[in-house]
């Protein structure tokens, strides 16, 4: 009897027990263990945009100012070789310390404005073999795109690194319409903002000034002075004795030249057809033969405000008197 006793007390005790343990856990508040491990969750990767992305929580305190620059001699030749020390910049008038200085032929994004209107039936062939001759100094890593304009604009091609496919686009143009240049302008610097590389230049080809655009000159004006982008033009003129049957014709070689004048770029007025292939190599040569300088601003205040940049030459030793050209200025940020 004494051990029968025995064995159900063992087993009422083994019973209590596994009871207890069954009983017993995390969710215990009077069981406490000693050592914590806090495990926080993998946040949830935000959208590209999202207020969480951390591209868009990056503020940039100081601003990198780069200014293209071109240096020519007196016959209008390339003088390349200058150094550091032959440049001074000024912003607003106030000396800037160059903390960049390069002259290598870097990518560019380009865009080709194309004039496809009625008055550039004749001109056409030679306009097509200028385009051709400037894509021959190009560089493997640069990107084209085309827009042509009459009437309206219209982008023939968007960007592509086949120069095949813009020349072949070209082929097919046909002159017709009335002449909006503003606006060919306008959505060529609106597609620049899809280029990938950071030197971007327009070659615009036209015969004449605008009649047709929506845009007005101040504000096609305004919004080159915003946008980093050169403006090389090639302007197909009437000889002056014929020239001024209306006031766009009038207005044509001063419209160009003083949109061109405000990013660093030029206007080159032609009146011979054959020069036409002639001058757009050597503008693409003169985009390949640049100095590029670079400085922080003395003034930080992100005011938005226009600053006018100015450039001097330390002339060299030995050499005929030298004259840059450049971006005549930027709008600093506004936050």
């Amino acid at each position: 009897m004494r051990s029968h006793a025995t064995a159900v007390l063992v087993l009422l005790i083994a019973l209590l027990t596994a009871f207890a343990m069954t009983g017993s856990g995390a969710d215990d508040p009077a069981i406490k263990d000693d050592t914590k491990v806090s495990i926080t969750p993998r946040p949830k990767p935000p959208a590209p945009g999202e207020p969480g992305n951390l591209r868009s929580n990056i503020r940039v305190d100081s601003t990198l100012v780069l200014i293209n620059v071109t240096v020519t001699d007196p016959l209008n030749r390339f003088v390349t070789g200058l150094e550091r020390d032959n440049f001074r910049l000024f912003e607003d008038k106030a000396e800037q310390k160059l903390t960049h200085f390069a002259s290598e032929d870097a990518a560019l994004s380009i865009g080709v404005v194309f004039d496809s209107s009625g008055s550039m039936g004749s001109k056409l062939s030679k306009s097509r073999e200028a385009v051709a001759q400037f894509m021959k100094t190009a560089n493997p890593e640069d990107e084209f795109f085309l827009v042509q304009f009459g009437d309206r604009p219209d982008l023939v091609s968007g960007f592509t690194h086949s120069l095949e496919e813009i020349q072949n686009r070209l082929t097919f143009t046909q002159s017709r319409g009335r002449t909006a240049l503003l606006d060919g302008i306008y959505l060529a610097l609106h597609q620049m903002k899809k280029g990938r590389n950071p030197r971007k230049a327009l070659l615009v080809i036209s015969d004449g000034g605008d009649n047709n655009s929506r845009y007005t000159e101040s504000e096609i004006k305004n919004l080159v002075r915003e946008a980093d982008v050169q403006i090389y033009a090639i302007g197909i003129f009437e000889p002056i004795s014929s020239r001024g049957r209306t006031a766009e014709e009038l207005g044509g070689p001063s419209l160009l030249s003083e949109i061109a004048e405000q990013t660093g770029g030029r206007h080159f007025p032609v009146e011979n057809l054959n020069e036409l292939p002639d001058v757009a190599a050597k503008i693409g040569i003169e985009l390949r033969n640049q100095y590029i300088l670079g400085y922080t601003p003395s003034n930080q205040e992100r005011d938005g405000k226009y600053r006018r940049v100015q450039v001097r030459l330390v002339q060299p030793r030995g050499l005929p008197p030298l004259k840059a050209f450049w971006r005549l200025g930027y709008y600093a940020p506004s936050q």
